[in-house]
Parts: structure tokens; sequence; C-alpha cells
């Protein structure tokens, strides 16, 4: 994932941001605990959000723990812990691995190869522990390559292979809610994946990389296009997450929901229009 799924921290309480933080190093503190440095370097803020959504669904209290690291060698930073939080470490290495493989198997780069080799053998543990996720992220993954190698500018095809492999993330487990996380998960992997086509489509067309933007870019009213798809996209994912029972932490996940998806998004705009003045 690609880390547009944060807070909007200037509208966020101070005793929820402080919990956001908790959430986000026992999400590090997990990944390098069950899956070493490399694991730890996998960290995104996207499977933060995973963490405090999924652990307000189904009410589980994670543990609160106190640990020193390396960013922050001398105060001790406070972690919320669970078992939720294991499940979204082990999806967010996952995710690395599949993405590293793709790299090999395409470009036939050497540091792919190297980092992908370095968690081989606890992927592997992943895969047997979680089959039909590592089998949606392999699927997925393999389609977008097949987008690539044909240069399509389906924008809903590209976007719906990312929607479907979040929707599977999501599922947590098989039970009531299932169709809901599906249909939340599956819009906000669209929107994530166009916010990031949206995002480098300038320097895709100056180095003539694949992006599914490029035909709809031609267009004049491009800008309004893609803003009008990206609300659609976030608009869908925030409807089934508004019919589900979260309760706690529900300040924090709205305020990602309606304020946070949008922050990179602001910044371009913000850019734009600096270089417009200029």
């Amino acid at each position: 994932m690609f880390g547009y799924v944060t807070i909007c921290e200037p509208e966020l309480k101070v005793k929820d941001l402080k919990k956001y933080k908790a959430y986000y190093c026992g999400l590090c503190r997990t990944l390098k605990e069950e899956y070493g440095f490399a694991g730890q370097m996998t960290l995104t803020y996207d499977m933060t959000f995973a963490v405090i959504f999924l652990s307000s669904l189904y009410e589980e209290t994670a543990k609160m723990e106190m640990h020193r690291c390396k960013v922050h060698p001398v105060k001790k930073q406070m972690m919320l812990k669970g078992e939720i939080t294991s499940y979204a470490a082990a999806m967010n290495v996952l995710l690395a691995y599949y993405h590293l493989d793709d790299d090999w198997r395409d470009d036939r780069k050497i540091s792919s190869y190297a980092a992908k080799s370095v968690i081989r053998r606890k992927v592997e543990k992943i895969i047997e522990a979680y089959p039909r996720q590592s089998k949606a992220i392999r699927r997925s993954l393999s389609e977008l390559t097949e987008c690539e190698r044909e240069q399509s500018t389906d924008i809903d095809r590209a976007a719906g292979c990312f929607g479907r492999l979040m929707e599977e993330l999501f599922v947590y487990r098989e039970d009531v809610w299932e169709k809901n996380l599906r249909k939340m998960g599956f819009f906000l992997g669209k929107f994530i994946y166009l916010m990031d086509a949206y995002e480098d489509l300038p320097e895709d067309l100056e180095k003539k990389r694949y992006n599914p933007l490029k035909e709809l870019y031609q267009n004049e009213d491009y800008e309004e296009r893609i803003r009008q798809i990206l609300c659609m996209m976030i608009a869908e994912s925030t409807a089934e997450f508004e019919r589900l029972p979260c309760l706690v932490d529900v300040d924090i996940l709205r305020n990602i929901l309606y304020d946070g998806v949008w922050s990179r998004y602001n910044k371009i705009q913000t850019k734009k229009s600096e270089e417009k003045k200029e």
C-alpha cells in the first residue's frame, strides 16, 4: 500500500493523536518482533488504519506496552498491540514480499531479489496461515502486471485489481460483517490506487512509464473528473463504514476516512497553485 490512509493531524484531538501513534508504534514493534528489521521496513500508515478499524469493529482490547526504539531511544513510547496487530503485520509483510517478487520477475532487480529472500521463510508461514489473502494478493498483482504490459487505459479495470486485493485484506473473519468489509475495502483500494496514479502521473509521463490515467489526462476537464472519481470511491467506502458498529476510536477512523485520505491530494493542489502563480 501507498501511505494515503493516514490522519489529518490538525483536526485530531490530542488524546486521539496520542492513541493513533500508540497503534502505529505497536504495529512497528510487532513487525520487528515477528519479522525482524526487514519486516519492520514494510510499516505503512494504511495498515495502521486497518488495525484501528478492525480492533474497533471486533471490540478487541489492545494490550498497552512501553518500549524504547531506535527512533525514540531516550523516552519509552506507548504501544498498543493485539491479535489484530499481528494479522496486520502479516498482511504488511505479505504485500511487500509479492511486490518485491513482481519487481524481480518483471525487471530482474537484484535489490528486490535480495530483499524478498530475507523474508521468504517467514512469508511461507504467513501463506500457510492465510491462504485466501495470499492467493488474492498474488492474483491481483498479476492482473496489474497484465494491465501494465497491455498499457491498458481502462481505469476501472486497473483500479479494480487493487480494490479486490484490499477487500480480501479487510476480511479478517468470514462472518456477518464480510459483505460490508469487502465493499468497504474494495472501494478504499480503488481510491488508494487512483490517488497513487494521480500523484505519479507527471513523472510517469516524463519517464514514459505506465499509468492508466494517461488517456483521461488528455481531456480539458481532467482535474475535475479525477476528483469526481476519487470522491465516488471514498464515498462508497465510507458509506459501508458507517453501516458497521464501530464505536471505539470512531473519531480517529472518521478523521482518516473523511480528512486524512485527502492530505496528499490537497498538497498536490497547493503545489500546482504555487506553480501557476510563479
